[in-house]
């Protein structure tokens, strides 16, 4: 049985770099401006636990399974403007994780209605908001994982572990999208890739040469 997850952060994030600055005596209009960060941050009515319930209530989370993704943990960020009205403008994806999820996203926030504007030097402005959302898909019984669960890194030997019930590690081989995996011995496997993005591995059984399942990850730079 799968069973599917979305991970919410306790609250928005947004970048460290102003795209414009203004004092209290300027008098540039600031209706075409974009704030990437304000005095007062935009938010949605009742706060950050609001708008963590609005998306926890209103996302499909199947959304991966029905659309073919493989297990795993997949992070989708968005970015969008709130208006000086309230409103939300120029709602794009920054991440390309595929399967509908990045759609699933902006299609919720599309629907979020009227947010508080912004505010800087006392008035509301335009400012940039960003959302990640994190969907697990998970498969009782099955499981590909490193040390650090969804995640390998570039340039190194990755310990990749297996437990898939009913077949022994024996029975099972492996095989990855980009680099390389071998066995290591007592059921375990090493993954190095040369490059950071996604890789996806895929067990398959010895015997009859039969597809188990499939786990994604994302390989990160080293620490």
């Amino acid at each position: 049985m799968r069973y599917y997850k979305i991970l919410l952060p306790f609250s928005l994030l947004s970048s460290a770099c102003l795209s414009a600055q203004l004092n209290p005596t300027d008098s540039i209009r600031t209706k075409d401006i974009v704030f990437d960060k304000v005095e007062v941050e935009a938010a949605y009515p009742g706060g950050d636990q609001a708008w963590k319930t609005y998306l926890m209530k209103n996302l499909n989370p199947d959304v991966p399974v029905e659309n073919g993704a493989p297990l795993g943990l997949y992070t989708v960020v968005t970015k969008f403007i709130v208006s000086q009205d309230g409103t939300l403008a120029d709602i794009q994806a920054e991440t390309n994780m595929g399967y509908g999820m990045e759609k699933e996203v902006i299609r919720i926030i599309k629907n979020s209605g009227k947010w508080q504007p912004a505010r800087q030097n006392g008035k509301t402005v335009n400012a940039y908001r960003r959302q990640p959302v994190s969907f697990i898909t998970e498969e009782d019984g099955f499981e590909i994982y490193s040390k650090n669960k969804y995640f390998l890194f570039a340039g190194i030997d990755n310990e990749i572990t297996v437990n898939i019930k009913k077949v022994k590690s024996a029975d099972i081989k492996l095989s990855i999208s980009k680099g390389s995996i071998t066995p290591a011995g007592d059921g375990g496997f090493i993954a190095r890739i040369n490059e950071t993005g996604r890789v996806v591995i895929t067990a398959f059984s010895i015997r009859n040469d039969k597809e188990l399942g499939k786990v994604s990850f994302d390989v990160r730079a080293q620490k």
